[in-house]
């Protein structure tokens, strides 16, 4: 691992954990035990280090989608594994950092915002035409209006207006909604696959 990758890794292990903004260069400088000058070399103030992460971990996600995809006997299975593969991911990210990046870090956020209106997006259409071609899927959805629908209901569910972290457990909302979509855009055929894969992988 580079210097550079190393700076992001340890960044976004505090700022899982604490969020972006209560996290300061010599927090990152310590955790690392490194110099602040060192990260300088690197990333010029804590803004382009944020971007970098963003857009680093962006194209770790897209992979690992492709991978799901690419390794799935079909549809209902791909949503599944998806599921499974997001629960760490959840389960570890802190609701405030989606909040920091909106507030503090707007170009960071730009990032975020392209890679969910374009990349999400696309794979989610792609998956759902082939949810209906196998007959798993409703052949009377928007398959547009899906799409953007689920994505901004996941990013929804990190809401901590709407789903204050106190009364909620973040991946229990976001397991919720994706039961709700699934079986809300499933025909009985992915319904009976849904509850197949979800007894053999003790999804819950």
């Amino acid at each position: 691992m580079s210097q550079q990758e190393r700076i992001i890794q340890g960044s976004l292990e505090l700022f899982l954990q604490a969020g972006i903004k209560s996290v300061t260069m010599d927090d990152i400088a310590r955790h690392l035990g490194m110099s602040k000058k060192t990260i300088y070399q690197f990333f010029s103030d804590k803004n382009e280090l944020v971007i970098a992460l963003i857009k680093a971990k962006l194209k770790e996600d897209e992979d690992q989608m492709t991978a799901i995809i690419n390794s799935s006997a079909n549809v209902i299975e791909e949503m599944i594994n998806m599921m499974k593969c997001s629960e760490e991911i959840f389960s570890r990210i802190n609701p405030i950092i989606f909040h920091d990046l909106q507030k503090y870090h707007p170009d960071a956020w730009a990032e975020f915002q392209r890679f969910k209106s374009e990349v999400i997006t696309n794979k989610l259409e792609e998956l759902i035409i082939k949810g209906i071609e196998q007959g798993c899927m409703r052949e009377d959805l928007d398959v547009k209006i899906v799409a953007r629908m689920r994505v901004n209901q996941v990013e929804m569910g990190f809401n901590t207006q709407i789903f204050p972290i106190g009364q909620f457990n973040t991946w229990k909302v976001q397991m919720q909604l994706q039961e709700h979509f699934n079986y809300g855009i499933c025909t009985l055929k992915g319904h009976k696959l849904l509850d197949q894969y979800k007894t053999e992988h003790a999804i819950i």
